[in-house]
């Protein structure tokens, strides 16, 4: 303990601890609305919802019924939705021609949303995954190893398609070697030079993704494969800042750790050693554990949901992606009210 610091009972440390007030005066991190990313699952067809049973509470809805909770979260002061289409069956291919179609069910799903909100920041996947026959992110070869350049170049096309949608945002979450420098070499050519590029550079081939593949409807494709050669092994953490290096030194405006709350330590390196904008995914098998807690009454929902959400931004998240986030700009809109 460093000696320049009073000792007990000179300095009591609880003394601050005493009162509501001056608990709130020495808090060092706040969650508020500004935090917030809320992910969304959406189908085909009109006047269509899907129940996700890996995941209550949560519905692949059809862009009528999407825009309907959009107003919500404009209402709600959210600045940003994440989209994530649900690929029918017979769409799908072993080049994963449908994720550059620019009449794709990602792309006109940015057009209905920055129509009728544009101020509503729009993220889309960059990813291969919802449309491959196999549910890995790229096109594989005869031995199922997923082929790094010809998949970047799909990925550039997906990316560009989303642009000219009217993403604000586009996300590659694939983790194939130097697709955003790729993209954004492309997204210059073509006059996109204000759409932003949140790279999932940290991505880990976490377990945690399960009940994600079950609302995209990747899970059944994938068939018991694992995705080892391209996401990030979770025992390294070194790792992790080469894959943030070269994703910003290629062109990525911000960066992502995923999953979240497991990977905290990885979040909390990323922003030390590099202070730009870092994100945090609270992925799906989170989000899972923590119903399943709270529907059986062993943990109390909105003391542990905040609890959570703080634990990201004290460790130096900037934005968080997750699918409390309708949930708690409802209770932060109460709370602002006592």
């Amino acid at each position: 303990m460093n000696n320049t610091f009073g000792q007990y009972p000179a300095r009591r440390l609880r003394r601050m601890r005493a009162d509501s007030f001056s608990r709130r005066l020495m808090s060092e991190n706040q969650l508020t609305v500004n935090d917030l990313i809320y992910p969304v699952f959406v189908l085909e067809g009109e006047n269509q919802r899907e129940v996700i049973n890996s995941m209550p509470g949560v519905e692949r809805k059809s862009i009528d019924l999407l825009l309907e909770e959009a107003q919500e979260l404009v209402d709600l002061g959210i600045p940003a939705i994440a989209i994530f289409p649900v690929t029918p069956s017979d769409a799908k291919s072993l080049m994963a021609e449908e994720a550059y179609n620019p009449d794709g069910l990602a792309q006109r799903t940015v057009k209905a949303l920055k129509e009728k909100f544009p101020t509503l920041g729009v993220i889309t996947d960059v990813a291969l995954d919802p449309f491959t026959t196999h549910g890995q992110d790229g096109i594989i070869d005869d031995n199922g190893y997923v082929l790094n350049e010809i998949t970047k170049d799909i990925l550039v096309k997906q990316a560009v398609s989303h642009a000219q949608a009217g993403a604000d945002i586009v996300a590659p979450s694939d983790m194939m070697d130097g697709r955003v420098g790729a993209i954004r070499q492309a997204l210059e050519a073509k006059g996109f030079v204000n759409t932003k590029i949140l790279a999932y550079s940290a991505k880990y081939a976490s377990n945690y993704y399960g009940p994600f593949r079950d609302a995209v409807g990747s899970a059944g494709n994938i068939k018991g494969g694992n995705k080892y050669s391209y996401q990030m092994d979770p025992a390294n953490s070194d790792e992790a800042l080469h894959e943030v290096a070269q994703d910003i030194y290629e062109g990525a405006d911000m960066v992502m750790v995923k999953p979240g709350m497991p990977y905290l330590d990885i979040v909390r390196r990323v922003k030390d050693n590099f202070h730009v904008p870092t994100y945090a995914y609270q992925v799906s098998g989170e989000y899972a554990m923590h119903v399943a807690a709270i529907q059986n009454g062993w943990l109390a929902e909105k003391p542990c949901v905040m609890e959570g959400l703080l634990a990201f931004k004290r460790a130096g998240a900037d934005g968080i992606l997750t699918y409390f986030a309708k949930k708690v700009a409802y209770w932060l809109k109460e709370d602002s009210k006592i």
